[in-house]
């Protein structure tokens, strides 16, 4: 569907409130009423926006959302507005994770955020907080990316554009008068989901939308194809662990009943993808996205992956919406916050979407963007811009084999399963048998990844039940020089059918899985490393952790690693130097 750019009621929306409530409003300070008062709109301020419909605390009335606003100094009428929602500007309860296995119980610290507040106004924009539903200063609850989250953050794009009438500390109406009606919202891990949840509203008014380091699918924050999976460095926690972190509101007690839902509803025990998933499914309702969204991911975060990124980048330009992709090679969080052609880029962004400055941003701006350590920008004209090439497994010696470019026979590898160890660590040791490790020839030149990549798995099991966990690794071109786990993938088996439903494993009969790795590859590996594909069981940092010893059979005929190449087989063959 050709995306359509919405006509903006812009400060018109704000007229006709005003001539609703022209006598009601006229003794608010800065409200659509107030020509005949000269008393300016204060340059801050704060209210509380009702959420229609949305009583997600059960208390009998509607929930609100507390918002603050900054104006910028020069302004001297409506100015456009940019908001940055969060449910962390209260700060987070200390909570306690779910059990994977015996050991201790870690706790949830605060995760990172960003204010844009002090170069969004001297760029001429209004600055507004949102607090999520259930913390701080706003009523509800929180539910981890639910549907009433969404409609909070819609409400308050709606009290800017003039259709909703926020109150004050007095319980008197209040307005966004100094809005002209169009919407900027930007922010950094949840602070930039919000944003994102709420353009699947389709709300009129919301135009541009920045996010960083940010969820487009909870099921695959919290679950990987059928596992329960852990966010990196937050073992055990869950939708219903985030949800009691955030609740920092005036009475706690009245989200009892909500986060015992989400315990309930959120499937832990299978990690099927259920209906509680598929309602915090961004991409699935990209089609009603009509802002412009651009978004930055580090492809070393391994918090929230950085595939969260490119999945939603390709769900947005599969319905014709702008949408343009920024990568850093850091992790979590936003590390070109000081990078002058990243604040350039958002500032184009909002200027062409909330002001509608002709600055050719989109022509100018390419599908994908690469910053590299060294600060430069590397782009490709297309996201994703390679083509699926494979490398296939060869036969096992000692528990290593070779990728080669045509495949194997035949033969057999086995490991055994041992959740002490860590994807990365299994990588990096030398003759592990908790681990088989393929390495592919040296490139003689370097290898440009753009793009998802996965892993074919043809295996069998001596249980009911086994985790399995693949990754792509590189090898340094000198000895001694680390192993680096470049993207990782994990999956059910028990899933292999369904991600909707498991079913028990029958041991000794053969599977065949296609695991999706969660990095989004965006990359060039130079020349003189080695390309590896790791298979392992269980994963200490991301799965849960079952006694140690099921034994993996992985057939090597059929076993595969599938890598978006830049120019396709013929690239990478040249890169092998015609090795395979």
């Amino acid at each position: 569907m050709p995306h359509r750019r919405r006509r903006h009621r812009r400060a018109a929306a704000v007229t006709s409130t005003a001539a609703v409530l022209a006598g009601l409003l006229a003794v608010v300070p800065g409200s659509p009423g107030a020509q005949a008062d000269p008393t300016p709109a204060p340059r801050r301020g704060e209210a509380w926006v009702t959420v229609p419909s949305v009583d997600s605390d059960h208390d009998g009335r509607d929930d609100r959302v507390h918002v603050r606003w900054r104006l910028p100094r020069a302004a001297e009428g409506p100015v456009p507005v940019v908001v940055e929602p969060s449910p962390y500007f209260a700060g987070l309860r200390d909570v306690r994770m779910h059990d994977v296995d015996v050991a201790a119980l870690r706790r949830r610290t605060a995760r990172p955020w960003s204010s844009y507040r002090d170069w969004l106004l001297p760029e001429g924009y209004a600055y507004v907080t949102a607090e999520s539903l259930g913390s701080g200063g706003s009523t509800g609850c929180p539910t981890s990316g639910g549907r009433n989250e969404t409609a909070a953050m819609t409400a308050v794009v709606r009290w800017l554009t003039g259709d909703l009438v926020g109150r004050g500390t007095d319980g008197g109406p209040v307005t966004a008068a100094w809005s002209t009606g169009r919407v900027g919202m930007i922010g950094v891990s949840y602070n930039g989901t919000l944003p994102q949840a709420t353009a699947t509203s389709g709300v009129e008014g919301l135009d541009a939308v920045v996010g960083v380091s940010a969820i487009s699918s909870w099921y695959d924050y919290y679950r990987s194809q059928g596992m329960v999976r852990a966010p990196g460095g937050y073992q055990g926690e869950d939708a219903d662990v985030l949800a009691r972190a955030v609740l920092t509101r005036n009475r706690p007690g009245r989200c009892r009943e909500e986060i015992a839902s989400l315990r309930r509803r959120q499937a832990r025990r299978t990690g099927d993808l259920t209906p509680f998933w598929q309602a915090r499914d961004y991409r699935a309702a990209a089609h009603q996205v009509s802002a412009g969204v651009l978004t930055l991911h580090g492809t070393a975060d391994d918090n929230v992956f950085s595939d969260q990124a490119g999945r939603w980048a390709e769900a947005l330009a599969a319905t014709g919406a702008p949408v343009r992709s920024w990568w850093h090679p850091y992790g979590h969080g936003d590390w070109l916050a000081d990078h002058q052609p990243w604040r350039d880029q958002v500032l184009a962004w909002f200027d062409h979407f909330l002001r509608d400055a002709d600055n050719g941003v989109l022509a100018a701006t390419p599908a994908s963007t690469l910053v590299t350590r060294a600060g430069r920008s590397r782009s490709t004209t297309a996201w994703p811009g390679g083509e699926p090439t494979t490398l296939w497994a060869g036969p096992v010696r000692r528990h290593e084999g070779r990728l080669r470019t045509s495949p194997a026979a035949g033969g057999v590898g086995g490991l055994v399963d041992d959740a002490r160890h860590t994807l990365t660590r299994l990588a990096r040791t030398p003759r592990s048998r908790h681990r088989l490790l393929w390495r592919s020839p040296r490139l003689v030149r370097p290898v440009d990844l753009s793009g998802h990549g996965s892993v074919d798995v043809r295996f069998s099991v001596d249980a009911e039940a086994a985790n399995v966990s693949v990754g792509l690794v590189t090898l340094g071109h000198r000895h001694g020089q680390p192993v680096r786990l470049v993207s990782g993938g994990w999956a059910d088996p028990r899933n292999h059918a369904s991600l909707a439903q498991e079913s028990p494993l029958r041991p000794g009969e053969v599977y065949e899985l296609s695991v999706e790795l969660d990095q989004a590859l965006v990359r060039r590996v130079p020349a003189g490393v080695r390309l590896g594909l790791v298979v392992a069981s269980s994963d200490h940092a991301h799965t849960l952790r079952p006694p140690a010893g099921t034994r993996v059979r992985v057939r090597v005929a059929g076993t595969r690693l599938v890598l978006p190449v830049v120019g396709g087989p013929g690239a990478l063959a040249v890169a092998l130097g015609g090795a395979g």
